[in-house]
């Protein structure tokens, strides 16, 4: 029943930056528990950021310091801030969710966006 719809998605050049967002809808957790993923075309899923039940971010090394997850609870929306793209950033980049239980993230991301596509060119 849960929805989760992805959104800021492009093209640019190496160098510029895009924000992507992810609203979530049809239950009451919404956005507690929530990552992003990517893959490109022959390659495997990889994280790049999650956002814990309290707010705490973790960031792959491979995106840190040119990537921000956060979240506006009242708008139901995920977002990540990407500056400094590379063409390696290339992707299609997921919203996913897990679940929450006694004020913490457990289990795996069961519940996934159908994505946006993230272009970087040279």
């Amino acid at each position: 029943q849960v929805q989760l719809v992805e959104s800021g998605g492009g093209s640019v050049q190496a160098g510029g930056s895009l924000t992507l967002s992810c609203v979530v809808s049809g239950d009451m957790y919404r956005t507690v528990c929530m990552g992003w993923f990517r893959q490109a075309p022959g390659k495997e899923r990889e994280g790049v950021a999650s956002i814990d039940a309290n707010g705490r971010p973790t960031i792959a090394d491979s995106v840190k310091g040119r990537f921000i997850i956060s979240r506006d609870s009242a708008k139901k929306t995920l977002y990540l801030q990407m500056t400094s793209l590379q063409p390696e950033d290339t992707a299609m980049y997921y919203c996913a969710r897990k679940s929450v239980l006694g004020g913490i993230c457990v289990g795996s991301f069961g519940s996934w966006g159908q994505g946006t596509q993230v272009t970087v060119s040279s």
